[in-house]
């Protein structure tokens, strides 16, 4: 037999398995939703961190210090 066809057919015998394995138990999925969710909280956090700090050094930057 072809080789490629061996690799094949062990790929998707193990694509198999884990999707039935997904199917057992269908709360599985539920930490790789809060994982993402997680994760967009976090840059959408880190852009108002940046969008702050920027107008914070802006508004240092105009404050005059001479006479």
């Amino acid at each position: 037999m072809f080789p490629e066809l061996t690799i094949l057919r062990h790929l998707i015998q193990t694509l198999t398995v884990r999707w039935q394995a997904l199917r057992a138990e269908p709360e599985a999925g539920y930490s790789t939703e809060a994982v993402i969710v997680t994760a967009l909280l976090a840059a959408l956090a880190l852009t108002a961190v940046g969008i702050i700090v920027a107008k914070v050094v802006s508004a240092a930057g105009n404050i005059s210090t001479g006479p």
